[in-house]
């Protein structure tokens, strides 16, 4: 049914009634609802009930993940184990943080939003003893160890350090949370924040980094 915008003889309600009118129109025109089809592909819509937009893809409307999401953060101090075959949780200070922030406690990282991140893990593993030092590190969310993510290495002489690392890609919930776990077997071993020195700029003894990939 075609649709005509109300005329009055008072022009400036009539421009007022006219401005509604367009904002209506595209506002239908824009937004997905129930009975949009999505058999052509590459229409770009904006879901309401979602809040985010959307494009027709093989028959299906596929989120556009927009900019949000996205955390990058790093531990700045010597990280010890107060006991051997202990975990504990690393708390990172954020550079970036949009859509994903620390929580409560802080070595939380909150999720605003479900999607696919990738995660990429780094640490620097020192050493200050002669004898072989064993490091476990792995992820938790919500408080759940994640199955068979465990990093585990080695370093065998006193003054040994080496960065290890990993990335992955992981399915989040709304509301989720992370954590970064470690481990070692000797209270010799830790995680080693490297000052500055006159020609390089200081190492962390870990950093972490968040991106949003699909929603």
């Amino acid at each position: 049914m075609r649709v005509v915008p109300p005329i009055t003889f008072d022009l400036s309600a009539w421009a007022e009634n006219l401005r509604r009118y367009l904002g209506k129109a595209l506002n239908q025109l824009d937004s997905k609802d129930a009975s949009v089809s999505a058999a052509e592909d590459g229409v770009l819509l904006w879901d309401r009930e979602e809040g985010y937009p959307v494009v027709s893809k093989n028959g299906e409307w596929v989120q556009v993940v927009l900019e949000d999401g996205k955390y990058s953060g790093a531990v700045t101090t010597d990280q010890t184990a107060v006991a051997i075959n202990t975990a504990y949780a690393l708390t990172y200070t954020s550079s970036i943080a949009d859509g994903i922030a620390n929580g409560t406690p802080a070595s939380r990282i909150v999720f605003d939003e479900a999607g696919q991140y990738m995660i990429s893990f780094s640490a620097q593993i020192a050493s200050t003893s002669s004898s072989t030092v064993n490091f476990w590190f792995w992820p938790r969310v919500n408080g759940s160890d994640v199955t068979g993510s465990t990093m585990k290495n080695a370093l065998h002489q006193n003054g040994s350090v080496l960065v290890v690392s990993r990335s992955a890609i992981f399915e989040i919930n709304a509301g989720d949370y992370l954590e970064a776990m470690w481990a070692v077997d000797s209270t010799s071993g830790f995680l080693d924040a490297t000052a500055a020195t006159a020609f390089a700029p200081a190492a962390p003894a870990s950093t972490i980094a968040i991106t949003r990939l699909h929603g």
